[in-house]
């Protein structure tokens, strides 16, 4: 499985790509780098993102591994639009469930950032954030889109 890792302000991160899709971001740096077209522009999509653009994810192809109903919900994130939130309720009024089974649905999501998990907010607060940094990270995401 090719993978591609870049430099980010929450550290090293790296991209998986399995028969030409997305299906992971995770923190750290891979063992292996592979540069193929879809991961150099996942990387340069990621890299003009943390320096403050606005920039489309949608354009890459995205193959989560997951039940169907957390890629309902995944499928929710991703028509969040750049510096908006939802909360966990809006999600599962628009896709079903509770706002507890989209909270587990989103803290699996293995594509973060590209797929906008941090997007998704508690009623009274921020709700939890699976990235390395946790909560600190989902701040600064949201930050760097200007929504908190």
């Amino acid at each position: 499985m090719p993978q591609l890792s870049c430099h980010s302000p929450f550290g090293a991160l790296t991209i998986s790509e399995d028969e030409g899709q997305i299906v992971a971001l995770d923190w750290g740096w891979g063992r292996d780098q592979e540069e193929t077209p879809l991961l150099l522009k996942a990387r340069d999509l990621l890299e003009r993102y943390f320096d403050g653009e606005s920039v489309d994810f949608d354009t890459l192809p995205y193959r989560p591994y997951g039940t169907p109903y957390r890629q309902k919900v995944w499928d929710a994130l991703r028509r969040i639009p750049y510096g908006k939130t939802r909360t966990y309720a809006d999600i599962a009024a628009e896709v079903g469930g509770s706002a507890r089974s989209v909270g587990g649905a989103v803290g699996a999501n293995p594509i973060p950032i590209l797929i906008p998990c941090h997007r998704v907010v508690g009623r009274s607060g921020l709700g939890g954030y699976s990235g390395l940094g946790g909560v600190a990270d989902k701040h600064a995401l949201l930050h760097l889109e200007g929504s908190r």
